[in-house]
């Protein structure tokens, strides 16, 4: 499906180094960032408080934020459990204040708003949980890193597993960057949000990478640079479709999923848009400067002594 189809190619390479410059740019100040400030980890990966409160009707999330908020408590979470009038408050650790303190003061705070509040369980998060998170989910991103690497590699050719992973490896560091410098809290949903940017990239890569391939079959006259250009132009319309559908259901979340959603779908909707510049500004012209040509995605038949060279089924590929 299309919705439009363009009969001239767009020369997409003849920038492809200022858009490498700019994206080392935004590379770089992505990385001084995460350096200089690093992250705004959660409670999920710090350790803090855990509080389980039940109401006699569904609760007032955005009341409840705006009780804990009055006791300075700036990393809150608060959340549904399990049905609309349980509530689960996660408090970081504060310097001076010990877990009973925090609950005590917190569930107070409830009570001078709602008297029929009730304190089902609290308790204290260590901070060996946290480094535990943090350490699993440094390994998860690198099997898909490897995995995605050896997937390309397989399908097509080495120089395109490069660059993808370049590629996509970009993106996730814009992520964190965008994180660092905002001071977004980064969470376990948001650490699943980076995974997911991560496989969407690479199928946009791989889209490409396809068109790459049929090109390289379908037009002998072209040179690698051409046939680049012709790729990523014949695959604009379904970049529009797939992604601008993806990126209104992202946008939903954001805007009306509440708080529980706001940064999952804040790093979808920044890896998603970075995700379609890297697969093109990024994937496609490192795979040009490291020479991808003809001969590495087709191979030539290699004959047997005493085959006839004109017959089309002599020979095997290798």
């Amino acid at each position: 499906m299309e919705f439009f189809k363009i009969h001239k190619d767009i020369p997409f390479m003849r920038y492809a180094l200022l858009f490498n410059v700019v994206s080392a740019l935004v590379f770089a100040l992505a990385v001084f960032f995460l350096i200089s400030r690093g992250l705004n980890l959660s409670v999920e990966f710090t350790g803090g408080t855990v509080m389980e409160v039940s109401y006699a009707q569904p609760a007032d999330l955005a009341k409840i934020r705006s009780s804990t908020a009055k006791l300075g408590y700036s990393d809150v979470q608060v959340q549904n459990f399990g049905n609309s009038r349980d509530v689960i408050i996660r408090l970081s650790v504060e310097k001076g204040v010990t877990s009973a303190q925090q609950s005590e003061q917190v569930i107070k705070a409830l009570r001078a708003d709602d008297p029929a509040v009730v304190m089902r369980r609290t308790e204290f998060v260590g901070p060996q949980v946290g480094e535990e998170l943090v350490t699993d989910g440094l390994k998860a991103l690198g099997t898909v890193v490897i995995g995605i690497m050896i997937y390309l590699a397989m399908r097509f050719e080495w120089k395109f597993a490069v660059s993808a992973i370049i590629a996509n490896l970009h993106d996730v560091v814009i992520i964190l960057g965008f994180f660092a410098f905002f001071r977004w809290e980064f969470s376990l949903s948001v650490l699943a949000a980076v995974l997911a940017v991560l496989g969407y990239s690479v199928n946009e890569s791989v889209v490409i990478f396809d068109r790459v391939r049929e090109a390289f079959r379908r037009f002998r006259k072209m040179n690698s640079t051409q046939i680049i250009n012709h790729a990523i132009t014949a695959n604009i319309s379904r970049t529009i479709i797939t992604h601008g559908s993806t990126q209104m259901m992202v946008l939903s979340m954001l805007l009306f999923g509440g708080q529980t959603l706001h940064y999952f779908a804040l790093a979808l909707t920044v890896g998603i848009l970075f995700g379609i510049y890297s697969s093109v500004f990024v994937a496609a012209a490192i795979a040009m400067e490291l020479g991808i040509k003809r001969e590495d995605m087709i191979k030539t038949p290699v004959r047997k002594e005493g085959e006839d060279p004109n017959d089309p089924n002599a020979g095997a590929r290798v």
